[in-house]
């Protein structure tokens, strides 16, 4: 009876956490005669976690990720450019602390689009809030915008965003009026949020992508500085899985 009481009164105060798992922690404290106030904080800490997991799904959702690609889903059986030291070191998201840009670099189905993507969801999981964007499709959201008079709100919402992922930027020259939208979007959150690239062009060419020399070159200047790079290779990754036997 006592227990059915807690988890009810647990629901209406919407503790989902010890909703979930006062019975277990109830047995374990009577078998271990552990002290209440232990019994108390390993159920703050199960709704603690319960909070966060939940926090990081609702990101995860709200970033628009392409796939569902994790950390752990990386295949380091051959090299592709990334020691597992420094895969362990993004994997901490010490370029976020540092607030450092990330880019990644590498031809055609290297695993660039897939780290990004890996990364933004450990970002979502430690509760940062991650925006994924392939760079065509954010072109065509400030068109629209502009059209419906959003533009503004459009760029102040993207800037609620801890970390943009920008996804196959350099796939083709931009324009005047996308490189200026781009730099209004990087000089609102230059220093305040990070930008992770991936690209298939080495940055000494990025310059090249853009029709006017002088926003082109302020582009790149601050997706460079700071930043850190890597570089993969090993070739595509999609092709190894079609050639691997049934």
């Amino acid at each position: 009876m006592i227990p059915d009481q807690t988890r009810q009164l647990a629901h209406q105060l919407r503790l989902f956490g010890i909703h979930a798992h006062l019975e277990r922690r109830a047995s374990e404290a009577l078998a271990s005669q552990m002290h209440p106030l232990e019994f108390l904080r390993l159920l703050l800490e199960d709704e603690a976690l319960f909070r966060k997991d939940r926090v990081a799904k609702i990101l995860a959702t709200r970033a628009r990720f392409r796939s569902s690609a994790e950390i752990d889903d990386w295949d380091g059986t051959y090299d592709r450019g990334i020691p597992k030291a420094k895969l362990k070191e993004l994997a901490s998201l010490s370029f976020f602390l540092n607030q450092e840009n990330l880019l990644l670099l590498g031809k055609t189905g290297e695993g660039k689009s897939h780290l990004a993507v890996a990364l933004g969801r450990r970002l979502c999981a430690e509760g940062l809030q991650t925006t994924f964007l392939p760079v065509n499709l954010l072109f065509e959201e400030i068109a629209a915008a502009k059209a419906a008079g959003k533009y503004l709100p459009l760029l102040r919402q993207l800037n609620k965003s801890k970390v943009i992922v920008l996804d196959d930027f350099g796939l083709r020259s931009y324009t005047h009026e996308e490189a200026t939208a781009l730099v209004d979007l990087l000089e609102d959150r230059y220093q305040r949020g990070v930008v992770i690239v991936t690209s298939q062009v080495d940055p000494r060419g990025w310059l090249k992508l853009f029709e006017d020399a002088v926003v082109g070159e302020a582009i790149v200047d601050r997706l460079l500085h700071p930043s850190q790079r890597v570089v993969l290779k090993g070739g595509s990754y999609r092709e190894r899985l079609t050639k691997k036997p049934a």
